[in-house]
């Protein structure tokens, strides 16, 4: 039996987030953390007690480094990221807000070590894990990445493994939006379980309804669809039930960023917990909401003694 339940993959960065509102260019201070969706999702998983690999590249710099240290410290096995001796850690700066806008963050990740990452990466022992959680934001980040993400999702589902999958839209990071739209479409049929959120299923599919977006990737083959309504809570469609679940009311949201990766921890946590997608949904809805309540991209994100006994198995 396989030592690992979740296997993640992706770019994790550097973040400086600006501890003064206005302009960057004004900004004297900042703390160091890190970003990056898949990591986030990976973190929020470990907190909840699971077994999860990390498979990445950073640099061989400093940036590197705390960014190994940080996710380990989440209880990440990263036994499986390489440093790179050639390119650098990728990192962002992230502005401060105080009116529950969404922050001003600016990129330095083009040629990092992280879209250097290839399938030679990928280990037999990877490939025991029992679920695979993907995005659209390795696809988008060099053709290398790509078919890693390609390569990952067909040899997980081949073996029987489940896939999860959030589109994750980066359109800066694509050449243009026809490539974009057919490449995520591509890897979300590969998947068991698909994310997208409402303004993304429409840019994806073309259709405008939850449902109908639901139906365009179950028409595919992917098994259940859960599409994130924002503060008006999410629908899920399987190919035996659906229906919406509402969100949990949030009186002052402080930092948006991160509450979809707080969402999909709890649609993958759930359901490897045998609970039922109306009840992953509602745990879903629970995290994302914790998420937005506090400053930075994953410090909501709450451990297995956080969670209401009415999200818990059993």
């Amino acid at each position: 039996m396989s030592e690992i339940d979740i296997l993640s993959f992706g770019e994790t960065m550097a973040m400086f987030v600006a501890e003064q509102t206005g302009d960057l260019a004004q900004v004297a201070h900042f703390q160091k953390r890190i970003a990056g969706a898949d990591s986030n999702v990976a973190i929020g998983l470990a907190r909840l007690g699971f077994k999860v690999a990390w498979l990445s590249r950073v640099g061989n710099d400093s940036l590197g480094r705390f960014v190994v240290d940080s996710l380990e410290r989440e209880g990440l096995d990263c036994r499986h990221v390489a440093v790179d001796p050639l390119h650098p850690t990728g990192f962002q700066l992230k502005s401060k807000e105080e009116t529950g806008e969404d922050p001003r963050v600016e990129y330095f990740r083009r040629g990092s070590a992280a879209s250097h990452l290839s399938s030679d990466a990928i280990h037999p022992e990877l490939l025991r894990a029992r679920h695979l959680h993907a995005t659209g934001i390795p696809p988008a980040l060099s053709d290398a990445t790509a078919q890693l993400s390609r390569q990952l999702m067909t040899q997980m589902r081949e073996a029987g493994r489940s896939v999860s999958f959030d589109p994750n839209l980066r359109p800066s990071l694509w050449a243009n939006e026809q490539q974009m739209v057919r490449q995520i479409n591509s890897l979300a049929c590969l998947a068991h379980w698909v994310l997208p959120g409402l303004s993304e299923g429409r840019l994806l599919t073309g259709f405008d309804e939850p449902a109908d977006i639901a139906a365009f990737y179950l028409d595919q083959g992917v098994e259940a669809v859960v599409i994130k309504l924002g503060p008006h809570g999410a629908y899920y469609r399987t190919r035996l039930d659906q229906g919406f679940v509402a969100a949990v009311p949030v009186t002052h949201v402080v930092d948006t960023v991160g509450a979809g990766d707080g969402f999909a921890v709890g649609m993958i946590s759930a359901p490897l917990e045998n609970l039922s997608f109306a009840q992953a949904v509602q745990r879903a809805n629970w995290i994302g909401s914790r998420a937005v309540q506090n400053r930075g991209d994953m410090e909501g994100l709450p451990s297995r003694a956080d969670l209401p006994s009415l999200l818990k198995a059993g």
